[in-house]
């Protein structure tokens, strides 16, 4: 898999590239848990997500915040971490001029970078967040959402409620034009151990209704 080194706004920025097949496949970005609690690019559904979509035939970049792996530079309190995301979408844009689209996913610390970058950057199409931690971080910026997704959490998720996750839902789902589909996995805790095969089925369900019949899964 091969490895990127961006220019971010920090220093460089360390990631994992697979370039897609086709000239215009669409992108994907993916953001992982907080950088002080063993959050990085190798976390297991981050890799879950990024398989997701590259079976699909997107181009799929995920990588390191600052302070993390070979990144350089230091925790931020987010808003740092949300300049490398976009340093990050800009990389693979810039490798991906004629993207037929462009996707978001985050798991916990990163949904929450995810959906603000979401809300700065109108050519995102449509998103995927797991585990947002909406007890403990500020999701009132969505205001309205711009684009609609999924939401994956575990009622057995020991740092996030299950219903402060499903009051945001509501939040979004009450806006105009935008639909937020929301699945609860059984059991699962917020790393989602024992249970990212749960995950990847939603994952792959919501994506094969989201992209239609023309972007089918692609053998790996």
């Amino acid at each position: 898999m091969p490895e990127v080194m961006i220019n971010g706004p920090a220093g460089r920025i360390e990631g994992r590239y697979i370039h897609g097949k086709q000239p215009n496949a669409p992108v994907a970005l993916f953001l992982h848990p907080h950088p002080h609690h063993g959050g990085t690019m190798n976390n297991r559904v981050v890799y879950t997500l990024f398989h997701a979509f590259g079976r699909r035939g997107f181009s799929t970049l995920r990588f390191n915040f600052r302070g993390v792996g070979r990144s350089q530079g230091s925790y931020d309190r987010g808003e740092g971490e949300l300049s490398d995301a976009a340093s990050a979408l800009d990389w693979l844009q810039t490798f991906n001029p004629n993207a037929s689209a462009c996707w978001i996913a985050g798991h916990s610390f990163g949904a929450w970078i995810g959906m603000q970058l979401l809300m700065r950057r109108p050519e995102i199409d449509g998103f995927i967040s797991v585990a947002p931690p909406a007890n403990s971080f500020d999701f009132s910026f969505l205001a309205p959402c711009p684009s609609s997704g999924l939401i994956v959490h575990g009622n057995k998720d020991e740092l996030v409620p299950e219903n402060s996750v499903h009051k945001l839902v509501n939040k979004l789902s009450h806006q105009r034009d935008i639909r937020i589909e929301y699945k609860v996995v059984d059991g699962a805790t917020h790393l989602f151990s024992n249970h990212v095969e749960a995950l990847d089925k939603h994952v792959d369900d919501y994506l094969d209704n989201a992209l239609g019949s023309r972007m089918a899964a692609v053998a790996e």
